[in-house]
Protein backbone atom coordinates (compact mmCIF):
# COMPACT_ATOMS: atom_id res chain seq x y z
CA UNK A 1 0.00 0.00 0.00
CA UNK A 2 1.38 3.69 -0.88
CA UNK A 3 1.26 6.94 0.87
CA UNK A 4 -1.34 8.15 -1.77
CA UNK A 5 -3.97 5.61 -1.09
CA UNK A 6 -4.36 6.93 2.77
CA UNK A 7 -3.31 10.40 2.64
CA UNK A 8 -5.78 13.61 2.76
CA UNK A 9 -5.62 14.81 -0.50
CA UNK A 10 -6.65 18.23 0.33
CA UNK A 11 -5.41 19.37 3.23
CA UNK A 12 -6.12 22.64 4.85
CA UNK A 13 -3.10 25.34 4.60
CA UNK A 14 -2.07 28.90 5.40
CA UNK A 15 0.96 30.69 4.61
CA UNK A 16 4.02 31.88 6.42
CA UNK A 17 2.02 35.63 6.75
CA UNK A 18 -0.92 33.96 8.40
CA UNK A 19 -1.42 34.24 11.96
CA UNK A 20 -1.63 32.15 15.19
CA UNK A 21 -5.29 33.40 15.76
CA UNK A 22 -5.86 32.22 11.70
CA UNK A 23 -4.05 28.67 13.05
CA UNK A 24 -6.08 28.55 16.20
CA UNK A 25 -9.48 28.74 14.05
CA UNK A 26 -8.55 26.28 11.43
CA UNK A 27 -7.67 24.02 13.72
CA UNK A 28 -10.62 24.54 16.22
CA UNK A 29 -13.59 24.69 12.66
CA UNK A 30 -11.76 21.40 10.54
CA UNK A 31 -10.71 19.54 13.70
CA UNK A 32 -7.21 19.33 12.61
CA UNK A 33 -4.05 19.01 14.67
CA UNK A 34 -1.65 20.00 11.51
CA UNK A 35 -2.03 22.86 8.84
CA UNK A 36 1.17 22.70 6.47
CA UNK A 37 2.74 26.43 5.66
CA UNK A 38 3.07 26.81 1.68
CA UNK A 39 3.93 29.66 -0.57
CA UNK A 40 1.67 30.86 -3.35
CA UNK A 41 3.37 27.66 -5.95
CA UNK A 42 2.28 25.05 -2.71
CA UNK A 43 6.06 24.50 -1.80
CA UNK A 44 5.81 23.69 1.68
CA UNK A 45 8.23 25.77 3.72
CA UNK A 46 6.74 24.65 7.03
CA UNK A 47 4.47 22.94 9.26
CA UNK A 48 2.36 24.29 12.07
CA UNK A 49 1.05 21.68 14.58
CA UNK A 50 -1.34 22.21 17.90
CA UNK A 51 1.34 21.62 20.18
CA UNK A 52 3.23 24.35 18.54
CA UNK A 53 0.40 27.03 19.44
CA UNK A 54 -0.23 25.92 22.91
CA UNK A 55 3.63 26.20 23.35
CA UNK A 56 3.33 29.92 21.62
CA UNK A 57 0.38 30.44 24.07
CA UNK A 58 0.90 29.35 27.21
CA UNK A 59 -1.38 30.13 30.39
CA UNK A 60 0.74 31.87 32.22
CA UNK A 61 0.31 34.95 29.69
CA UNK A 62 -1.73 37.86 30.58
CA UNK A 63 -4.46 38.50 29.03
CA UNK A 64 -2.99 41.47 26.71
CA UNK A 65 0.28 39.37 26.05
CA UNK A 66 -2.17 36.74 24.81
CA UNK A 67 -4.21 39.01 22.41
CA UNK A 68 -0.76 40.36 21.04
CA UNK A 69 0.41 36.97 20.25
CA UNK A 70 -2.46 35.91 18.31
CA UNK A 71 -1.50 38.20 15.94
CA UNK A 72 2.14 37.23 15.11
CA UNK A 73 2.55 35.19 11.96
CA UNK A 74 2.62 31.56 12.57
CA UNK A 75 6.07 31.91 10.54
CA UNK A 76 7.67 32.86 13.93
CA UNK A 77 6.54 29.17 15.64
CA UNK A 78 6.19 27.31 12.49
CA UNK A 79 8.43 23.57 12.20
CA UNK A 80 10.67 24.96 9.05
CA UNK A 81 12.40 22.46 6.85
CA UNK A 82 9.68 19.43 7.78
CA UNK A 83 9.86 15.69 6.95
CA UNK A 84 8.44 15.18 4.10
CA UNK A 85 6.67 12.16 2.29
CA UNK A 86 6.39 11.00 -1.36
CA UNK A 87 2.66 10.04 -2.89
CA UNK A 88 4.86 6.76 -4.50
CA UNK A 89 6.29 6.01 -0.64
CA UNK A 90 5.15 2.77 1.14
CA UNK A 91 3.10 2.64 4.13
CA UNK A 92 6.13 0.64 5.77
CA UNK A 93 8.56 3.42 5.25
CA UNK A 94 5.89 5.81 6.54
CA UNK A 95 5.37 3.90 9.73
CA UNK A 96 9.61 3.75 10.05
CA UNK A 97 9.42 7.36 9.60
CA UNK A 98 7.05 7.89 12.24
CA UNK A 99 8.99 5.60 14.58
CA UNK A 100 12.22 7.00 13.97
CA UNK A 101 10.88 10.74 13.97
CA UNK A 102 8.13 11.10 16.45
CA UNK A 103 6.59 13.38 14.34
CA UNK A 104 3.00 13.51 14.43
CA UNK A 105 2.42 14.28 10.40
CA UNK A 106 3.83 14.24 6.93
CA UNK A 107 3.47 16.94 4.31
CA UNK A 108 3.18 14.83 0.94
CA UNK A 109 5.06 16.44 -1.92
CA UNK A 110 5.28 15.40 -5.66
CA UNK A 111 7.28 17.62 -7.93
CA UNK A 112 7.82 20.20 -5.63
CA UNK A 113 4.56 20.79 -4.80
CA UNK A 114 2.27 19.65 -1.88
CA UNK A 115 -0.43 16.89 -2.92
CA UNK A 116 -1.33 16.02 0.72
CA UNK A 117 -0.89 15.51 4.20
CA UNK A 118 -0.56 12.05 5.88
CA UNK A 119 -0.50 12.01 10.05
CA UNK A 120 -0.16 9.19 12.89
CA UNK A 121 -3.92 8.77 12.58
CA UNK A 122 -4.04 7.84 8.64
CA UNK A 123 -1.61 5.45 9.66
CA UNK A 124 -3.62 4.03 12.35
CA UNK A 125 -6.79 3.61 10.81
CA UNK A 126 -4.97 1.93 7.34
CA UNK A 127 -3.48 -0.83 10.49
CA UNK A 128 -7.31 -1.31 11.56
CA UNK A 129 -8.42 -1.80 7.64
CA UNK A 130 -5.60 -3.93 7.18
CA UNK A 131 -5.67 -6.11 9.98
CA UNK A 132 -9.45 -6.50 9.79
CA UNK A 133 -10.23 -5.33 13.22
CA UNK A 134 -13.12 -3.26 12.64
CA UNK A 135 -14.62 -6.19 11.17
CA UNK A 136 -16.58 -9.34 13.12
CA UNK A 137 -14.17 -12.16 13.58
CA UNK A 138 -11.57 -13.95 15.95
CA UNK A 139 -7.77 -13.56 16.42
CA UNK A 140 -5.39 -16.67 16.61
CA UNK A 141 -1.80 -16.84 17.89
CA UNK A 142 -0.13 -19.56 17.09
CA UNK A 143 3.96 -20.76 17.83
CA UNK A 144 6.09 -21.90 14.95
CA UNK A 145 8.82 -22.93 14.19
CA UNK A 146 10.80 -20.41 11.88
CA UNK A 147 11.48 -22.51 8.90
CA UNK A 148 10.14 -22.34 5.37
CA UNK A 149 6.89 -24.48 4.37
CA UNK A 150 4.84 -24.12 8.05
CA UNK A 151 2.54 -21.35 7.11
CA UNK A 152 1.55 -23.68 3.98
CA UNK A 153 0.65 -26.84 6.76
CA UNK A 154 -1.63 -23.50 8.94
CA UNK A 155 -3.38 -22.45 5.58
CA UNK A 156 -4.64 -26.22 4.56
CA UNK A 157 -5.90 -26.54 7.94
CA UNK A 158 -8.14 -23.72 7.51
CA UNK A 159 -9.22 -24.39 4.35
CA UNK A 160 -10.21 -28.03 5.71
CA UNK A 161 -11.96 -26.15 8.48
CA UNK A 162 -13.91 -23.79 5.84
CA UNK A 163 -11.85 -20.42 7.53
CA UNK A 164 -11.59 -17.13 5.73
CA UNK A 165 -8.77 -15.44 6.77
CA UNK A 166 -8.78 -11.29 7.68
CA UNK A 167 -5.34 -10.64 8.21
CA UNK A 168 -1.92 -12.21 8.74
CA UNK A 169 0.48 -10.91 10.78
CA UNK A 170 4.06 -12.42 12.33
CA UNK A 171 6.22 -11.07 14.87
CA UNK A 172 9.20 -11.97 16.65
CA UNK A 173 9.17 -14.62 19.61
CA UNK A 174 10.27 -13.62 22.93
CA UNK A 175 10.85 -17.15 24.22
CA UNK A 176 13.04 -18.41 20.89
CA UNK A 177 14.74 -17.00 18.48
CA UNK A 178 14.40 -20.07 16.55
CA UNK A 179 10.24 -19.30 16.73
CA UNK A 180 7.66 -16.49 15.15
CA UNK A 181 4.44 -16.02 16.70
CA UNK A 182 2.15 -16.14 14.18
CA UNK A 183 -1.12 -14.22 14.80
CA UNK A 184 -4.13 -14.62 12.31
CA UNK A 185 -7.22 -12.90 11.78
CA UNK A 186 -10.13 -14.80 10.73
CA UNK A 187 -13.68 -14.45 9.74
CA UNK A 188 -15.81 -15.95 12.41
CA UNK A 189 -16.72 -15.48 16.32
CA UNK A 190 -16.74 -18.67 17.06
CA UNK A 191 -12.59 -20.32 16.06
CA UNK A 192 -12.85 -23.12 17.84
CA UNK A 193 -13.05 -26.16 15.14
CA UNK A 194 -10.10 -24.37 13.59
CA UNK A 195 -7.88 -24.30 16.94
CA UNK A 196 -9.00 -27.94 17.87
CA UNK A 197 -7.64 -28.77 14.23
CA UNK A 198 -4.86 -26.88 14.84
CA UNK A 199 -4.03 -28.71 18.08
CA UNK A 200 -4.73 -32.25 16.66
CA UNK A 201 -1.71 -31.09 14.28
CA UNK A 202 0.79 -30.27 16.96
CA UNK A 203 0.65 -26.70 16.80
CA UNK A 204 1.66 -24.26 19.92
CA UNK A 205 -1.79 -22.34 19.36
CA UNK A 206 -1.23 -19.56 22.17
CA UNK A 207 -4.72 -18.21 22.41
CA UNK A 208 -7.74 -17.65 22.59
CA UNK A 209 -8.36 -19.82 25.02
CA UNK A 210 -12.03 -21.23 25.49
CA UNK A 211 -13.92 -23.44 28.10
CA UNK A 212 -13.53 -26.60 27.51
CA UNK A 213 -10.61 -26.62 24.58
CA UNK A 214 -7.08 -27.91 26.24
CA UNK A 215 -3.74 -26.41 25.13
Amino acid sequence: MLVEQIMNATPHTLTKDSTIRDAMTLMREQKIRHIPIITTNREVIGVVTQRDLKEALPSSLEPDEREHLLDVAVERFMIKNPIMAHPLDTVEDLALTFYDTKVGCLPVISNGELVGIVTTTDLLYTYVELTGAHQPGSKIEIRIEDVPGTLAGITQIMANTNTNVQSVLVYPDELSENHRVLSIRVQTVNPIELIEALLKEGYDVLGPRYPGVEF
